[in-house]
């Protein structure tokens, strides 16, 4: 049951479409490559979950290697099944062609006959064994077995699909994620605390810093306090939350930013570290003073 069940997996996937998905997303590595890690979630979610990411991935060509090199691995055993379907298919019509031949078909009259006697045969011992209460009784008890064998295995299939669709939510957020969202402390305390690692810790102070824009964000009601959306989505969340045009555009722009300085090899500059720090600052207090 558990290769049948793998094969209605297989079969759910958009196989038809991995050179398009592949080549797609090639060209996004090269004209937009901040652009590749919103592209992998979309693409994971749209292959029913499937990890396409590794950890040692560190630039956009990596990433596209990686995803040619899975979704080619999984859709090559299901195109391997269809080859066959095909071949047996194609097998069995030649064989009826041949038999369909005048030099057979005595041959064919003479296995209809005994295909019928057969037939009347197994009839007439069933006949026989259902006019007995017992035998009606056995087979009332048969049909409820089937019955309830029946409903046992779609209730079993239909649990496994849930937690199969269940799993790649819980692996979204990577090895490294924790399972419960960071507290927040006030803007204040984060930004205090980033020009304090800005000498030191560049990295550090550029992610305090991102803190202290999500707690700013959290205070005015413009973001969601769980914090399982992705830096993206909180962004496009804003507008529905009631945050003006120029705000959604300035928090867009310090996330763009943050995400490529802090996730890349490179070190952070002290100097674009502390700008950043101080426009978080600037919007924070923008964002106070239009709620005041």
């Amino acid at each position: 049951m558990k290769v049948g069940l793998a094969l209605l997996w297989l079969a759910a996937l958009p196989c038809p479409d991995v050179e398009r998905d592949i080549q797609e997303l090639t060209e996004l590595a090269r004209s937009e490559p901040e652009a590749v890690e919103g592209a992998l979630e979309a693409l994971e979610a749209r292959w029913q979950g499937l990890p396409l990411r590794a950890p040692g991935d560190d630039t956009p060509f990596k990433h596209v290697e990686t995803v040619r090199l899975r979704l080619q691995g999984v859709c090559a055993p299901l195109e391997a099944a269809n080859a066959g379907v095909s071949a047996r298919t194609t097998d069995r019509a030649r064989l009826e062609e041949i038999l369909s031949r005048p030099e057979f078909a005595q041959a064919r009259q003479r296995q209809g006959d005994v295909l019928k006697r057969l037939l009347r045969m197994v009839r007439g011992w069933l006949e026989e064994l259902l006019q007995t209460r017992g035998a009606q009784s056995f087979a009332t008890s048969t049909r409820t077995l089937v019955l309830v064998l029946g409903i046992a295995v779609v209730l079993l299939t239909a649990l496994r699909l849930r937690s199969w669709r269940r799993a790649p939510r819980k692996r979204a957020g990577g090895p490294g994620a924790a399972p419960v969202p960071v507290r927040l402390d006030p803007p204040g305390e984060h930004l205090s605390r980033a020009r304090a690692a800005l000498a030191s810790q560049p990295r550090s102070a550029i992610r305090e810093g991102l803190l202290a824009l999500l707690s700013s964000l959290e205070s005015r009601r413009l973001a969601r306090p769980d914090r399982v959306r992705t830096n993206r989505e909180l962004v496009e969340e804003l507008p529905e939350r009631g945050a003006p045009a120029h705000v959604t555009g300035e928090v867009e722009r310090l996330v763009r930013w943050y995400d490529r300085a802090f996730y890349s090899l490179e070190p952070v500059p002290t100097e674009d570290a502390a700008r950043f720090v101080d426009e978080v600052e600037q919007l924070h207090q923008g964002l106070a003073g239009g709620t005041a």
